[in-house]
C-alpha cells in the first residue's frame, strides 16, 4: 500500500503561508517527513515548528509533546502497512502484510526501531496487531502457536528492515567495485567460503540482497504451517 497522497498536499500547502491553521494530522505528516529526512532521534519540537514554517507554540496546540508525536507517527506507519487479506489462505495473506510492511519500513528507515516502543498505541497500531491475530486464528492457530507466529515474524520483518537500511548500498545488487574491494582484502589462502560467496554468488547477474527476504519469509510460514497442522 503506497503513502497516501494527502499527506503531500498537507505538507505542500502548509509550507505556502505561515499563517495556514494547523491541525494534528498537519504536525504529524510534517513530523514523518522530516523524520524520513534527519531520524526520529534528531527530531525535535522546534526542527518540527521551522520544517512547518509556524513556531514550537502552535504545535503543543495539537500534541501534547514529542511522546505523543512519536506515537502518532508509529500509528500512521501503521496505517500504510496492509494487513493481511481476509479472503487469501494466511500464509499468503501473511505474505501480503509482510511485503507491505517491508516497503512501508523502506520508506520510513527510522521506523522499524520505533513501531513496538510505544507504550499508548494508536487505534491503527492496535486494530492493525488485531487483524493480524485474527489471521492466525481464522487458520486454526492456537492463543500461544499465534503468539509465536507473530513475534517471529515480526522480528524478521523489523531485523531485515534494519539490516537494509544500514547497508553501504541499496537493497539491490552492490556495487562490483564494493566486492571486488573486499576480495582483493582477502588473504588468498584464508576466508575460501567468503570469497566463494562474493564471486560464485554477490557478482553474479541477477544477485539482490533484497531478494533474500522472500526466501526466508516463505521458510519461515512453511514452517509455522507445519507447527499449526501438527498442533491438530
Amino acid at each position: 500500500m503506497e503513502p497516501r497522497g494527502d499527506d503531500e498536499v498537507l505538507m505542500s500547502d502548509t509550507k505556502q503561508s505561515t499563517n495556514r491553521r494547523l491541525s494534528r494530522e498537519v504536525v504529524l505528516a510534517g513530523a514523518v517527513a522530516l523524520a524520513d529526512e534527519i531520524g526520529a532521534e534528531a527530531l525535535t519540537i522546534r526542527k518540527l515548528a521551522d520544517h512547518l514554517g509556524t513556531k514550537p507554540m502552535s504545535i503543543y496546540h495539537h500534541v501534547a509533546n514529542k511522546d505523543a508525536i512519536l506515537d502518532g507517527m508509529v500509528d500512521r506507519v501503521f496505517a500504510e502497512i496492509e494487513v493481511p487479506p481476509a479472503d487469501l489462505e494466511w500464509r499468503a495473506a501473511m505474505a501480503v502484510r509482510m511485503h507491505s510492511g517491508r516497503a512501508a519500513l523502506a520508506r520510513h528507515s527510522w521506523a522499524a526501531a520505533l513501531l513496538e516502543t510505544r507504550t499508548t498505541p494508536g487505534h491503527e497500531t492496535l486494530a492493525h496487531h488485531d487483524a493480524v491475530l485474527g489471521c492466525f486464528y481464522r487458520a486454526g492457530f492456537s492463543d500461544g502457536l499465534a503468539s509465536h507466529a507473530y513475534a517471529v515474524l515480526d522480528s524478521y520483518l523489523y531485523g531485515f528492515a534494519l539490516q537494509e537500511a544500514s547497508l553501504p548500498f541499496d537493497g539491490g545488487a552492490p556495487p562490483p567495485e564494493l566486492v571486488e574491494s573486499i576480495i582483493e582484502s582477502m588473504p588468498d589462502d584464508e576466508l575460501p567460503n567468503l570469497r566463494r560467496q562474493a564471486v560464485d554468488h554477490v557478482l553474479q547477474p541477477g544477485y539482490a540482497f533484497g531478494n533474500a527476504f522472500a526466501v526466508g519469509l516463505e521458510i519461515l510460514l512453511d514452517g509455522f504451517e507445519a507447527r499449526r497442522l501438527a498442533e491438530r
